[in-house]
């Protein structure tokens, strides 16, 4: 089984690279699930319906978010009502939405969860706590396991990638927006990079004008964020995945313009 991760689409233009690259990249690749995170596709305002269906639209099967989930209150009620629309598992029950999904794809069911760190973000639930607490949830027929883990420090997400080392098919980090080089097998069998990247304008600070994020790093006076212009590129990791036992057998970085 091949399983696409996009990294964060940032923005209308990050929207539309999704758009003009995904459909011919899932033909090439032979994928079966596609998952994307969109927790900034809406700009600087998190993610809205609007900007969640253009995700759909352009090939996503599943849409996973982070910090930003909640930003723009439209989205609440698609929280509630998409189950294909994933927020971090280890916020407050109170929150809308769910973490974690069990997506039927015919010959096989494929678990989906969405965590996010802790360490430099906001104070949830441990997210080796919350894993423990989602694993414990899969059916024991489920065997392929897919983990976005939202998180700013790359030793974070990395390990809780060797903890869950042979419980989790794939872990993708997400959030820095910065496509890390060290996709790789863990000894146990899954596959793990540290950030998928950004799907976005590729002259930008993480998908903002530059000049806005020199300002703010500069001055540090308050600044409006806008999204860049100019030329976009569409980052993710392709994992192949083995349906029997749900180990992951080969890793592949994607970095489209």
């Amino acid at each position: 089984m091949n399983i696409l991760c996009i990294g964060d689409v940032v923005g209308e233009a990050g929207c539309t690279q999704l758009a003009r690259h995904l459909p011919a990249l899932k033909r090439l690749k032979a994928v079966d699930l596609t998952i994307v995170n969109g927790e900034n596709s809406e700009g600087f305002a998190g993610i809205s319906p609007r900007s969640a269906e253009r995700i759909f639209k352009a090939g996503a099967d599943i849409i996973t978010t982070g910090n930003h989930a909640f930003r723009c209150s439209d989205v609440y009620s698609s929280f509630e009502e998409n189950e294909f629309l994933l927020r971090p598992a280890n916020y407050p029950s109170t929150a809308p939405g769910r973490g974690m999904g069990i997506f039927d794809m015919g010959r096989q069911r494929v678990c989906v969860i969405n965590l996010m760190g802790v360490v430099y973000m906001e104070s949830l639930k441990p997210p080796f706590e919350a894993a423990e607490e989602l694993l414990a949830q899969v059916p024991k027929d489920v065997k392929v396991i897919i983990i976005d883990f939202h998180a700013e420090a790359t030793s974070e997400k990395k390990a809780l990638a060797y903890h869950l080392d042979g419980r989790a098919s794939a872990i993708f980090g997400t959030h820095t927006h910065v496509q890390t080089a060290d996709e790789q097998i863990l000894p146990k069998g899954t596959g793990f990079i540290t950030d998928a990247g950004m799907t976005g304008p590729i002259n930008s600070v993480l998908g903002v004008a530059p000049e806005l994020a020199v300002s703010k790093l500069r001055d540090k006076l308050p600044v409006r964020f806008k999204p860049a212009e100019g030329e976009c590129m569409l980052n993710g990791i392709l994992f192949e995945i083995e349906q029997k036992t749900g180990l992951c057998t080969a890793v592949e970085r994607i970095a489209l313009q």
